[in-house]
C-alpha cells in the first residue's frame, strides 16, 4: 500500500480509501466486516462514511453504515488503527434534524454527537461538511446561476463552532466535500486570518469520466497543500466496464436505483467507456485498476476512494496500488479526454 499525509497534519493516510456507503443498503453488516477486515489486512487505513450513508439516501437507512463501523470497533476494540472520516449533512434533507441541518452550532453539535454515538468511538480523524449550504453547483450541475441566498451561514461562524469540537478532542482535523475553487479559497483565507481550524482536504468526484477538479481546485490542493480525497473514481462502475453493450448486471447500482445515478447517463458515456476500455485491453490492463491507478497518482490526489459491494470488486480495486501505467497509457488515456472532455461532470 502506498500512504500520503492528510493536508499539512501528520496523519498517514492510504492512496486508496476504503468508502463505505453502501453498507446497510447493497451490503450486510457480515459483508462490510469481511470489506474492513481484507482491507485493514492489506494495508488499507483510511475510511470514508457519513451521517447520510447508506445510499441512496432515505430516511430508513440513516445512519446505518456508521452503526456498522461502530459495531465493527465495539466487536474488535481496534479503533486506533484507523483514521476514520465522516461527514455532517448539508440542507435538503428534511429527515436529517427534522429538516434543521444547515450548518448552525446547534446542528453541527447535534450531527457529530449522533456519529460518535454510532461509531462507538469518542473522537473523528477527519470531519467533513457533505456539500455546501448556499447555492452552488454541485452533484453535477452545470451551467452556474447566481441567486443570493441569506440562509447560509458565515464561514467564519462555521470554522469557529468546528474549532470548539476540534478543542473538545472531539475532532482532529476538518474538511470540505462538493466544494468550488470559491469556497475552498475562502475557507483556506478565514483559517489563516482568524486562527481557526485549517480544511485539510476536499472531497469531490474525480475520474476519467470527470477530470473537472483539474480546472481551478488541482491548483488549489498542490499549493494550499489540500489534497483531494477522490470519489466515484469508476464512475459507479461504469469504469469496471460492467455496463457496456447496454449490459445491467443484476443487483448493480443502475439496476436497483436507476433514476439516482443519472449523472452518467450521458450522450459520450458509452463512447468515453470503451475508448478507455480499448487502451486498457491493448496494455494488457484490467481496466478498473488503470481507471483507478490514473487517480492515484495525480500530485494533488490524497486519497482514491473506492466502493466495492463484493468481495472480487474489493480486491481488484485494491490491488491497483501495485500497477503500473507506461507514459503511452497515460498519453493515450489523455487523448480520450480531448475528444469527450467529462462526459458525466
Amino acid at each position: 500500500m502506498n500512504y500520503k499525509k492528510l493536508g499539512n497534519t501528520d496523519l498517514d493516510v492510504s492512496t486508496i480509501c476504503l468508502g463505505t456507503m453502501t453498507w446497510g443498503e447493497q451490503n450486510t453488516q457480515n459483508e462490510a466486516f469481511e470489506q474492513i477486515n481484507y482491507s485493514l489486512d492489506n494495508g488499507v487505513n483510511f475510511w470514508d462514511t457519513a451521517e447520510l450513508y447508506s445510499v441512496p439516501p432515505k430516511a430508513e437507512t440513516f445512519g446505518h453504515t456508521e452503526t456498522i463501523i461502530g459495531n465493527w470497533f465495539e466487536k474488535t476494540k481496534r479503533r486506533k488503527e484507523i483514521v476514520l472520516a465522516s461527514k455532517v449533512g448539508g440542507p435538503d434533507r428534511n429527515y436529517i434534524r427534522n429538516g434543521e441541518n444547515n450548518f448552525t452550532g446547534k446542528n453541527l453539535e447535534d450531527a457529530l454527537n449522533g456519529s460518535l454515538e454510532r461509531l462507538k468511538t469518542d473522537y473523528i480523524d477527519l470531519y467533513q461538511l457533505h456539500w455546501p449550504e448556499r447555492n452552488t453547483n454541485m452533484f453535477g450541475r452545470l451551467g452556474y446561476e447566481h441567486k443570493e441566498n441569506g440562509n447560509w451561514n458565515k464561514f467564519e461562524d462555521v470554522l469557529g463552532n468546528l474549532k470548539r469540537f476540534v478543542d473538545d478532542g472531539k475532532i482532529r482535523e476538518v474538511g470540505l466535500s462538493n466544494e468550488t475553487p470559491w469556497g475552498v479559497s475562502k475557507y483556506l483565507e478565514l483559517s489563516k486570518d482568524k486562527n481557526l481550524p485549517r480544511m485539510m482536504s476536499v472531497q469531490n468526484p474525480y475520474s476519467l469520466l470527470n477530470r473537472t477538479y483539474e480546472v481551478g481546485l488541482a491548483e488549489i490542493s498542490i499549493r494550499e497543500e489540500i489534497g483531494l480525497l477522490a470519489y466515484s473514481p469508476l464512475a459507479s462502475g461504469y469504469l469496471s466496464g460492467k455496463y457496456r453493450n447496454n449490459q445491467i448486471p443484476k443487483n448493480s447500482r443502475i439496476e436497483r436505483d436507476p433514476n439516482f445515478w443519472t449523472r452518467y447517463a450521458k450522450p459520450n458515456t458509452e463512447k468515453a467507456v470503451n475508448a478507455y476500455y480499448e487502451i486498457a485491453s491493448k496494455h494488457s490492463l484490467d481496466f478498473a485498476q488503470m481507471s483507478l491507478k490514473f487517480l492515484e497518482i495525480q500530485p494533488f490526489v490524497t486519497s482514491v476512494i473506492i466502493g466495492a459491494t463484493t468481495m472480487e470488486q474489493l480486491k481488484t480495486n485494491i490491488e491497483s496500488v501495485n500497477v503500473s501505467l507506461s507514459d503511452d497509457v497515460i498519453k493515450e488515456i489523455n487523448h480520450v479526454q480531448k475528444i469527450y472532455p467529462n462526459p458525466c461532470p
